[in-house]
């Protein structure tokens, strides 16, 4: 597929060697239009690491020489992103890219995807002006420094510890369950939940924790990554539908800002959109927001 890029650039499909180069480009851009970086290395290594993804399908990048300084790819379902360097804004490439999307989801039998950006934003801005409304918010928050979720106790004979590999696909079931409620995309093969949890760059097993109920059955869990090394960040929690509201993603929540802070975490965040109501629950244990996105989507 070509792409009409601006004289003296170049694009090609990306392979997994580029994803430190792509965290780069999306560093670079998220320090630009918030003041920090929400994303690291792992993330896109883990990600590209899942069996159903195909790079070269699926990614578009845009060079300079040997420098990556724009990159789009179609992450699986409606899910796409894309960055360019803040050093190469305005010269037409984040449009180029928009149309590498559009013909690629097309391409792969997409009726429609969505972009992420912050609010305001060169990105949301040029989203908004080709026509991508948006879909939901998206919201990172924190625990401010030094204050702490109060503890809940789980109900009598329920026992929270850390999973074992004989716990993995109760976890993944009970993740997909809980996420498919309200995501917009097929249930996630269990070799991909593999590679993004249990494979991600980094894994310890005090990263997956779990709850279960007097009989052992797995009614709760929460992944914990760490994020720069000082930073405690829950990627994923999820309780079953038929015990929510017993105080469970509570107990997690405490949990893992707990083993994080016991392995050298001095913060702890995670992140909650607009679809799954959840916002309120974690502002009322005394998480912060410090960051707001706009999921911008557009059929093709």
């Amino acid at each position: 597929m070509i792409v009409d890029l601006p004289a003296g650039l170049t694009g090609r499909p990306l392979v997994q060697a580029d994803a430190h180069a792509v965290y780069e480009v999306m560093a670079a851009q998220e320090l630009a239009d918030l003041g920090v970086v929400s994303i690291e290395p792992a993330d896109i290594v883990a990600d590209w690491a899942r069996p159903s993804f195909d790079a070269s399908a699926s990614t578009h990048g845009v060079f300079d020489g040997d420098r990556l300084v724009a990159y789009a790819e179609l992450m699986g379902g409606s899910r796409a992103d894309a960055a360019v360097h803040p050093a190469y804004r305005g010269r037409g490439i984040g449009t180029a890219l928009v149309g590498w999307l559009r013909q690629r989801a097309r391409e792969q039998g997409l009726a429609r995807f969505r972009i992420p950006a912050p609010p305001g934003s060169p990105g949301d801005q040029l989203l908004a002006s080709l026509g991508f409304t948006v879909w939901w918010e998206t919201w990172e928050l924190f625990l401010p420094e030094g204050a702490t979720i109060p503890e809940r106790a789980l109900p009598p004979g329920h026992v929270l510890r850390e999973a074992t590999p004989a716990d993995h696909p109760a976890c993944w079931t009970l993740f997909e369950d809980a996420f498919l409620e309200w995501a917009d995309r097929d249930r996630q093969p269990y070799a991909d939940f593999l590679a993004t949890v249990v494979g991600r760059p980094g894994f310890e097993p005090w990263h997956l924790r779990v709850v279960t109920d007097p009989a052992g059955e797995l009614v709760g869990a929460v992944n914990v990554v760490m994020f720069g090394g000082d930073e405690g960040y829950v990627n994923k929690v999820a309780t079953r539908a038929d015990r929510r509201g017993q105080g469970i993603a509570q107990a997690l929540l405490v949990d893992a800002f707990t083993e994080a802070r016991a392995h050298g975490a001095t913060r702890s965040g995670l992140s909650t959109d607009s679809r799954t109501g959840a916002l309120g629950l974690y502002e009322k244990v005394g998480m912060r927001v410090t960051s707001t996105w706009l999921m911008r989507g557009t059929d093709v």
